[in-house]
C-alpha cells in the first residue's frame, strides 16, 4: 500500500460479519425467560443507530441496560466472533498483515472484545478506537466510559480530527457513522461496505458500494492475492436454482441474478455478454449462438443431470468449463420408477382416475405384482444400476443392456443386444443419455419388439421414445401401460401450457420432468454444482468436469497460480516454460492434462509476476485462455 493512503475500518458487520452486541445479547441472555423479545429488541435498537434513525449514545445506552453482561460473556464473546470475521477479510489477511501500520480500526463497539480480534490480522492496539466497559469489582459490566468520545454522537468523526492524519483517508464501513467521517469533509472516499449487511440509507450516500473487500483492493489496484474480484464475477442463475446454491454463489462473493424461468436463445445470447458463470437446469439451451456472445464467461453449472442441452464442443473452443450433478439426484430418480412400475402393474392409474369420476371398478383384472417380473433397464449408468439393485431387493429378474461395457451388480444379467432386451422383459426403463444419436431410440419397429401387455418407462430425455409410436402401441393395447416423464417439447416455465398426443392415453402416467424433483436431490444438486464451479475458480480443478480434461490439484501455499487453456497441438507446453524461464520465473508446480481438443496447464510459480509475462502468455499461439488466480 502506497504511504499515503490510510483505511479507516470499522469493525461491526464490516471487520466481522456481526454485529457484535447482538451476539452478546445471545451468550448473556441465554437463560432469561424473555430472551427473544430482549434480542429482537436489541436489534431494533442496532439497527435504528446505524441508519441514523436514533442517535449512537442512547442507542449504546438501552443495549447496555438490556444485556446485563459480564467479563466471563465478553471472554465468551471473542471466542465467538473469532469465527465469525468478514470472509474477504479472512481472504486479505496478508494484506492486512503487511499494511496494518496504515489501517485504523474506529468503531463505536468496545476495545474489550475488538483488539482480540484484529490483532490476528496484524493490526496493533494503538491503532484501535473504539469505547470501554466499566466493571463493577464481580465483573459486570455497570457503564461505559462517557468520557470517550466514541460514545458520543459524532465520535467518528471527532476522533479523525483528532489523530490528525495525513495523507488519503478512505472509510469502510456499514453505518450512517461511518458516512459521517466523509460528510464532515475528513476522509477522501466512503466505501458502503455490504457483505454483510445492506442499509439503503448508507448506500445510497456512498462514494462507491464494495460488496467485498477484494472490490476495494480491486479498485484502488492493491489486490496482491487475487488477480479478479469476486464481487465482479457476475452470475446469473435460471430455472429456479434451489435457494442453497444461490446463497452458496452470494456468500463467496459473486454477484448474483436470478431468473425464475429459462431463457430463449435470442434473450439469453444477448444477457450472456456480461455474465461470468451461469447456471441452469434442463430446459434452457446453451448453444453456439448464445456461446458466441459469452465473452466473459468461465463456467457453465447445469443443476441437473444431462449436459445435451448445452454446446459442449463450443464450451470446449472457449475454455468454458461445464460441470453437472451426475450423482445428486440418482436416489431420486429411482424411487420414482420403482413407484411407477408398481402403479402401472397394478393399474393404480386408471383405477384412482375411475374412483375420481364415481366409478367403483373393484376387480383384479389386469393387476399384477412386480415380483418375478423381468426387468429391462437400457443403459446402466448410475440411476440404471441402482434401479438394478432395488428392483432386484424387490424381487425383480434384471437384464440390461449398455453400448458401454458395464459391470453388473448382484444378479443382473447383461444381455448383447438392445433387441433381446425388448423381446426378453415384461417391464422395460429408460436410462440413456442426451446424445442426438438416441434419438428414437424406441421407435414403432422396437416398440412392436416388446412383449405383448408389457410396460415401458422413460425417465430419460424427451426425444429418446418416438411419442406418436407409443400412443398407438397404447391404444392398440399392445404394450399394457407407460410412464412418461420427459417430453420432445417441454413448456419453458410453469405458466406455458403442456400440449403432447399421448394425453388422455389409458394407463399412461404422465408427469413434468420432476424425475429428480426432490427436495433432497434438489438440496444435493445445490450445494454439489457450486462447490465445483468454486473450486474451479478458486483453485483450478476441473475434477468432474464434463469437458475438460480432469485435474485434481494440491493446495496452494506460498506461491501464485497461473493455468493456461489452449488448442491440444504440440509444443504449447514447451513454449509455456520458455516464456517463464525467459522472465526468470522459477516453476514450483506444474500439472498438465489433455483431452482430444485441449491441454490445460497450471502452472505455480514462487515470484510475482509482471504485467509483461501476463501478455507473453497470453501471446502464446494456440491459447484459448490464460488467468491468474493468485
Amino acid at each position: 500500500m502506497a504511504s499515503n493512503k490510510k483505511f479507516i475500518i470499522d469493525f461491526d458487520s464490516t471487520f466481522t460479519q456481526v454485529e457484535a452486541l447482538d451476539v452478546l445479547g445471545e451468550i448473556s441472555l441465554k437463560n432469561d425467560p424473555n430472551k427473544a423479545e430482549k434480542l429482537q429488541a436489541i436489534k431494533d435498537i442496532t439497527d435504528k443507530g446505524m441508519d441514523g434513525s436514533l442517535n449512537f449514545r442512547q442507542s449504546l445506552e438501552q443495549r447496555l441496560e438490556i444485556l446485563e453482561a459480564s467479563k466471563p460473556q465478553i471472554e465468551a464473546l471473542v471466542e465467538t466472533l473469532k469465527s465469525k470475521v468478514s470472509k474477504s477479510f479472512k481472504r486479505n489477511k496478508e494484506f492486512l498483515e503487511e499494511n496494518a501500520g496504515d489501517i485504523i480500526i474506529i468503531s463505536n463497539g468496545f476495545r474489550d472484545f475488538i483488539c482480540p480480534i484484529v490483532e490476528e490480522y496484524g493490526i496493533k492496539p494503538e491503532n484501535v478506537f473504539a469505547n470501554d466497559f466499566i466493571y463493577d469489582e464481580s465483573g459486570k459490566i455497570i457503564d461505559f466510559n462517557r468520557e470517550n468520545v466514541l460514545s458520543k454522537n459524532g465520535g467518528k468523526s471527532e476522533t479523525i480530527k483528532r489523530l490528525n492524519l495525513e495523507g488519503d483517508i478512505y472509510v469502510i464501513g456499514d453505518g450512517y457513522t461511518d458516512y459521517e467521517i466523509k460528510a464532515s469533509g475528513l476522509a477522501n472516499k466512503f466505501y458502503a461496505f455490504t457483505e454483510n449487511v445492506a442499509r439503503s440509507k448508507v448506500t445510497a450516500k456512498a462514494d462507491h458500494i464494495a460488496p467485498s473487500l477484494d472490490e476495494i483492493l480491486y479498485v484502488n489496484k492493491m489486490n496482491k492475492k487475487f488477480s479478479y474480484p469476486k464481487s465482479r464475477i457476475n452470475v446469473l442463475l435460471l430455472e429456479n436454482i434451489h435457494p442453497i446454491g444461490v446463497e452458496l454463489m452470494k456468500q463467496e462473493g459473486y454477484n448474483v441474478e436470478e431468473i425464475s424461468s429459462a431463457l430463449s436463445e435470442e434473450e439469453l445470447a444477448e444477457k450472456i455478454k456480461n455474465v461470468s458463470i451461469l447456471g441452469i437446469r434442463s430446459k434452457t439451451n446453451v448453444t453456439k449462438k448464445v456461446l458466441e456472445n459469452a465473452n466473459r464467461l468461465i463456467s457453465i453449472g447445469a443443476f441437473c443431470i444431462g449436459t445435451n442441452q448445452i454446446d459442449l464442443d463450443t464450451c470446449t473452443k472457449k475454455g468454458i468449463a461445464v460441470f453437472n450433478a451426475p450423482f445428486s439426484n440418482t436416489r431420486s430418480v429411482v424411487e420414482m420408477a420403482i413407484a411407477e412400475i408398481i402403479f402401472l402393474m397394478r393399474n393404480f392409474h386408471d383405477k384412482s382416475l375411475g374412483m375420481h369420476q364415481g366409478k367403483w371398478d373393484k376387480s383384479a383384472t389386469g393387476s399384477y405384482e412386480i415380483r418375478g417380473k423381468k426387468l429391462g433397464i437400457i443403459g446402466y449408468g448410475n440411476i440404471g444400476a441402482q434401479l438394478s439393485v432395488l428392483a432386484e431387493n424387490m424381487g425383480m429378474d434384471v437384464y440390461y443392456y449398455d453400448v458401454i461395457e458395464k459391470l453388473a451388480l448382484g444378479n443382473a444379467t447383461k444381455l448383447e443386444s438392445l433387441d433381446e432386451l425388448l423381446l426378453t422383459c415384461d417391464v422395460i426403463s429408460l436410462h440413456v443419455d442426451g446424445r442426438k444419436d438416441n434419438k428414437n431410440l424406441i421407435d414403432a419397429a422396437k416398440i412392436a419388439l416388446m412383449k405383448k401387455g408389457s410396460y415401458l418407462l422413460n425417465l430419460s430425455r424427451g426425444h429418446v421414445v418416438d411419442i406418436k409410436a407409443l400412443k398407438a402401441a397404447l391404444d392398440s393395447g399392445h404394450i399394457a401401460g407407460a410412464a412418461v416423464d420427459v417430453f420432445p417439447e417441454e413448456p419453458k416455465n410453469n405458466s406455458e401450457p403442456f400440449v403432447s398426443e399421448i394425453i388422455g392415453t389409458r394407463n399412461t402416467i404422465l408427469t413434468p420432468h420432476i424425475g429428480g424433483s426432490t427436495s433432497e436431490a434438489q438440496v444435493n444438486i445445490a450445494k454439489f454444482v457450486p462447490g465445483k464451479i468454486m473450486e474451479y475458480i478458486n483453485t483450478g480443478n476441473t475434477y468432474n468436469s464434463v469437458n475438460f480434461p480432469n485435474i485434481q490439484l494440491p493446495f496452494l501455499k506460498d506461491a501464485h497460480r497461473l493455468i493456461h487453456i489452449h488448442q491440444n497441438e504440440p509444443g504449447v507446453m514447451a513454449k509455456i516454460n520458455q516464456c517463464l524461464a525467459k522472465h526468470e520465473i522459477n516453476i514450483v508446480g506444474q500439472y498438465l492434462k489433455t483431452n482430444e481438443d485441449i491441454g490445460y496447464v497450471i502452472t505455480d510459480i514462487d515470484k510475482a509476476y509482471s504485467p509483461e509475462v501476463i501478455d507473453a502468455m497470453k501471446d502464446i499461439p494456440g491459447t484459448i485462455r490464460f488467468r491468474v488466480l493468485y
